[in-house]
Formats: structure tokens, sequence, C-alpha cells
């Protein structure tokens, strides 16, 4: 368990290091002055493919920390909170060279949150070829979501956010406030749980979410995380199921932005599930990943989360029960909103900020 905090921090232009405790670790600044890093994702050892919110998408490589960024990018909604948002790799990237985008498309002047898929050859995206335009307009420039997951069966998860329209959460004819399951190749999967139901999208996996912006599936435990933003208080670690209801906006653990009100009828009602931990107030978190252990032997098992409101790495550990048992929270003396985590292959971390630049966490 990682202990509270005795932090110990020497700031040098590029470079600060601290202590907590037996948890030692370098924060690197890698790059500076891009647009928003939305998504990452490991090419090879030495190379990483990063999207930004405003439509590029780069290539950094860590030893030179040259960027390049590639031409043939799509057009995307750039407003508000949407833009270009996820991208993942290909579970099968050796033989397929598929990398997948969620990205919000502009349908009639409104935006709606799309899936997508591309060959990534010889440095250039080659096929592109939305996946699933989701049925999730509004009037709204929020709450897009939106972040991909695999599991180990051949099938892909994507969130798509309330997008700003609460009662959308409930109503299983769109796929607002969704978690998304679908095959590789864009497909319903044949078990998916509201195929027999007349007044549900066959793509729903689960519903009642107001803005999941991090999804990571666990292989060791066989689990689907995902983690969302709530309103004035509220965010939610939920371990996901199929068919079920996460609550949103009958339940919540949030208040109204207006008022000291609370949102909705209460805490609970059957039929609709209890978040594994929420937050109050809220930390705003904008990713999560379940570390490896490869390089921070502390770290192994513990879910690494983005926080952009209080600006921090958020790490919570949860016991083979799938309850949390501790929280603790490091590079507050940042002061960056962190947008996205990932583990490279050595167990080096590395993390975005609002702010433009790209972290990296190390020995």
């Amino acid at each position: 368990m990682i202990k509270k905090i005795a932090l110990t921090l020497v700031l040098l232009p590029f470079l600060m290091f601290a202590n907590i405790d037996t948890f030692n670790y370098k924060v690197e600044n890698l790059v500076s002055n891009l647009g928003k890093v939305w998504g990452m994702v490991v090419l090879d050892k030495d190379k990483i493919l990063f999207t930004e919110k405003n439509g590029k998408i780069g290539i950094l490589s860590l030893s030179s920390r040259k960027i390049d960024y590639l031409s043939n990018t799509p057009i995307v909604y750039y407003k508000g909170q949407g833009g270009l948002l996820d991208v993942q790799k290909s579970p099968n990237f050796d033989k397929d060279k598929s990398l997948y985008f969620t990205y919000v498309k502009e349908l009639m002047g409104k935006g709606v949150t799309t899936l997508a898929k591309a060959k990534f050859i010889d440095n250039k995206l080659q096929d592109w070829q939305d996946l699933l335009v989701t049925k999730s307009s509004s009037d709204t420039s929020r709450h897009f979501g939106s972040r991909i997951t695999f599991d180990e069966e051949g099938h892909l998860y994507f969130t798509v956010g309330d997008r700003g329209v609460r009662p959308n959460a409930q109503d299983l004819t769109n796929h607002a406030g969704t978690v998304i399951r679908l095959n590789f190749d864009g497909t319903i999967p044949k078990d998916n749980p509201f195929l027999e139901n007349s007044q549900a999208l066959d793509e729903i996996y689960s519903y009642g979410h107001r803005n999941i912006q991090g999804i990571f599936y666990d292989k060791k435990t066989k689990r689907l995380w995902a983690i969302e933003h709530g309103p004035r208080g509220g965010d939610e670690i939920n371990l996901i199921e199929k068919g079920k209801n996460y609550g949103w906006p009958v339940i919540s653990y949030g208040k109204e932005y207006w008022s000291p009100l609370a949102v909705g009828e209460g805490t609970h009602k059957a039929g609709m599930e209890q978040p594994i931990k929420f937050y109050s107030p809220s930390i705003a978190p904008s990713s999560l990943i379940i570390y490896s252990g490869k390089l921070f032997k502390e770290l192994e098992g513990k879910f690494l989360i983005g926080s952009l409101k209080l600006t921090h790495l958020n790490i919570i550990t949860m016991n083979k029960n799938a309850k949390s048992v501790d929280e603790q929270r490091i590079l507050e003396n940042l002061y960056e909103r962190i947008r996205t985590v990932l583990e490279l292959k050595d167990g080096r971390i590395l993390f975005s900020t609002d702010s433009g630049k790209i972290y990296l966490l190390r020995r």
C-alpha cells in the first residue's frame, strides 16, 4: 500500500524529483507547446501516437523527442468538449495494423460521438472507416465521452456521454450515456444484452452514465472498469456489467451546479447499480489504467486515474472483492490538469496535460 504523503521536491527546469515513502519516482517533461493531448498509444519501444483535441495526430519519438504530424487526419467537430478524442491499438495490431479512434463528427450542425478504424502503415493512416456514428445528437457541445478498451473475447467497448441532456442516459433508444460493445469489425455481438428489446439500441452494453472518460478491461480479473464525471461531486468508479443501469440522473452522489440540492431522487434506487467508489468533491477524472507493476512494484494492480479539476494523479487500491480500500494523490505540485495516462512496455508511465505537455514518470 502507498502510504500517506511525505513529499520532498527539488524543481529543475524540466525535471521534478519526489519521494513518497517507498514510492520513488522522477517526473520529466518530455515535450511542451502541443494542443490538448487527449489519447496516446504505444506503437513500439520508441514511438507514441497521440491525438490532439483539435484534430491533429502526431507521432512522438521518446529518444529524440521529435514529433511528426500525420497529414491525412479526419475532419472533426471541434467545439466545446468536442473534437478528436481517444485512440487505441487493435489487440492484433502486429498483424492487422489497425487503430481505433473516437471523435466527434458533425451531423446537421451538431456533434455526435463516432467510432472509427484505420490502418497504420508506413507511418500513414489508410482506409479510414467510421464503424459507428452514434445516435447521440443534442443542442449542447458537452459530454461526448469518450474512451476505448478491448476484452479478450474479440469485443471493443467505447463510451458516450449523456450529451448534456440528462434523460438521455435512461433512454435506450439513443446511445447517449452508455457503454457500447461491438466486435472489432463494428458488427454487433450476438450476446449483447438488448438484442431482444425493440425499445433499445442493439449496441448498448450498459447505461445510466453521465460522462465516462476512463475505461479499462483488466485481463487478470476479467473485469471491466470505468470512471465517470459526476456533477458537483459524485464522480464514480463503476464495475461495468452487461445490461446494468448505473442510475444517472435518477440517482447520484452529486449536487446541482446552481444550488446545494441533490441531483435526482437520492443515492439509491432498486434496479440501479451503486458505484464502487465516489468522489466528493469531484476530482474531474479523465482517464483510467490498471498498472502492471513492471517498473513500479508499489503500483502493481492499482488504478491510475488522471484528475483535471484537482490536478493530480489519483491512485486507487482495489481488493480482490472489487472494493476500494485505499486512495493516494501524487503530482499535485505540478498544478497540471492530467488528461490521459499510458503505461509503456517497460513500465514507465506517460501522462499528458491540458497545457499541451507530455510527461514521463520514471525511476
